[in-house]
């Protein structure tokens, strides 16, 4: 062996455990929560008005689902449900807020974030949080993530100018809202450190939950704004003859999967693209809300009810999951499953045991075009305009509006609109029903059931 062989060789040998270690590296794990976004309002569930080429290339390279659910019809619970693998019957926030006030997670909730956290991660949330205030128990640097910026509770999270943002505890102030100002808006802060989290975090495995606000209409203090959907520009649809709110709404929407092409972008750049899994989804309906008119863009997607029903489309969400390599490019699955299961997925996918006591399985093996194990039921319950539950069995879907209501059932594989109520005709589902909406669910003092006098 010459002296240039023998260096050539050694050299190649020197880099053998590097590239063991890279093999060995556990999956980057990426979360995009989208803000009111409709099961309709992307191009690969339907859309057709609205571009959303990132996103409908996501599910041409992964997995699209069709039965994938919200964790509930609004935001704070969906999200509660997300994070700790609970359902609203079992999850510590049911409820945007309670009759006490704004109630937020304690040490005792595990979030997916403290699970990968422990698992050797390095976490960080960018967007709407909605689980706990500033000095809480359920602040985000308490639960798991190292790295936090944005709004910690969802009615600040509804204007698009504030005049502060959170970074982990510290309140940062932004002088170009300061005295009315909108110059900074916020959706493009927090996609910028989103993108420089994932920079700063290449040579290790990393969880992004990327909770990002758009398109909620900007409801501040109850009050909407302006034309209600708050957008620097209407770009590319400025030309459209729609009503300015829509064109705004649609601005929102491509927007958002413009910055998402930035991130999937972003992780072909830094060779991270093959070790990552990104899930996309929305934590609830779309919204009547600012003036926006959900059947401008067919938002629901056919289904019936929006924002704050427990029908289906109120909490049928869109659902995408890509990891290239592992995830086989162009499926469409009907596998049921639901907020909760993201933890224990989350979980499995990094090697991580999950919680005992959780409401969640793991997906994983759907994902991977395996046996998937199924929920014996999904069950959510609601508070607002008083009391709402929901089940869903196999194809029944069961929905009380009240204790003493009586239950609606649909057959969901025959009547997806959930428009022909066949309670009477099936006697034995309904009291299978009645018997999982009494075991579903725990007491709760922060969320009481209201009871008539």
């Amino acid at each position: 062996m010459t002296r240039r062989q023998f260096i050539t060789a050694s050299a190649a040998l020197s880099v053998l455990p590097h590239r063991a270690a890279a093999q060995e590296r556990k999956p980057n794990i990426i979360f995009i929560l989208a803000d009111d976004l409709g099961y309709g309002d992307s191009g690969c569930y339907g859309q057709k008005r609205i571009d959303t080429s990132n996103i409908d290339r996501l599910a041409a390279e992964g997995m699209r689902f069709t039965d994938c659910y919200a964790g509930s019809t609004v935001c704070a619970p969906s999200r509660s449900c997300l994070m700790t693998g609970t359902h609203t019957g079992h999850t510590r926030i049911r409820g945007n807020s309670s009759p006490t006030g704004r109630v937020a997670l304690r040490p005792e909730d595990t979030t997916v974030g403290e699970v990968l956290k422990k698992a050797g991660y390095h976490t960080g949330l960018f967007g709407k949080w909605g689980l706990g205030e500033a000095n809480t128990t359920g602040r985000p640097t308490q639960k798991g993530f190292d790295e936090f910026f944005g709004y910690l509770n969802q009615t600040h999270a509804h204007s698009y100018y504030p005049d502060h943002l959170w970074r982990n505890d510290e309140q940062v102030f932004l002088p170009g809202n300061l005295a009315g100002g909108k110059r900074e808006y916020s959706h493009d802060l927090i996609v910028e450190r989103a993108l420089e989290f994932v920079r700063n975090s290449k040579d290790e495995p990393f969880f992004l939950y990327f909770a990002l606000t758009i398109p909620h209409a900007n409801n501040e203090a109850g009050r909407f704004l302006g034309d209600g959907m708050e957008v620097p520009d209407y770009a590319p649809y400025a030309a459209e003859n729609w009503p300015t709110t829509e064109k705004g709404f649609a601005a929102m929407v491509t927007r958002m999967d413009r910055d998402i092409g930035r991130l999937m972008a972003l992780l072909k750049e830094l060779a991270l693209d093959d070790n990552t899994v990104v899930i996309f989804s929305s934590d609830n309906g779309p919204h009547r809300e600012g003036g926006h008119d959900p059947e401008f863009f067919g938002s629901r997607g056919g289904l019936r009810g929006i924002k704050r029903d427990l029908y289906e489309g109120g909490i049928r969400v869109p659902a995408i999951a890509r990891w290239p390599g592992r995830i086989r490019p162009g499926q469409i699955s009907s596998q049921t499953w639901a907020f909760w299961d993201l933890l224990p997925t989350a979980a499995e996918i990094a090697g991580a045991p999950a919680p005992a006591g959780i409401d969640g399985i793991s997906v994983l093996p759907a994902m991977l075009g395996k046996p998937q194990k199924n929920h014996a039921y999904l069950y959510w319950e609601f508070f607002e305009r008083g009391f709402h539950q929901a089940v869903r069995m196999g194809d029944w879907k069961a929905v009380r509006h009240g204790l003493e209501a009586p239950i609606e059932l649909y057959n969901l594989k025959e009547d997806l609109q959930e428009t022909r109520d066949v309670s009477r005709d099936h006697g034995e589902v309904v009291r299978r029903v009645e018997e999982t909406l009494r075991i579903a669910r725990s007491e709760s003092q922060e969320f009481p059931i209201p009871r008539k006098s």
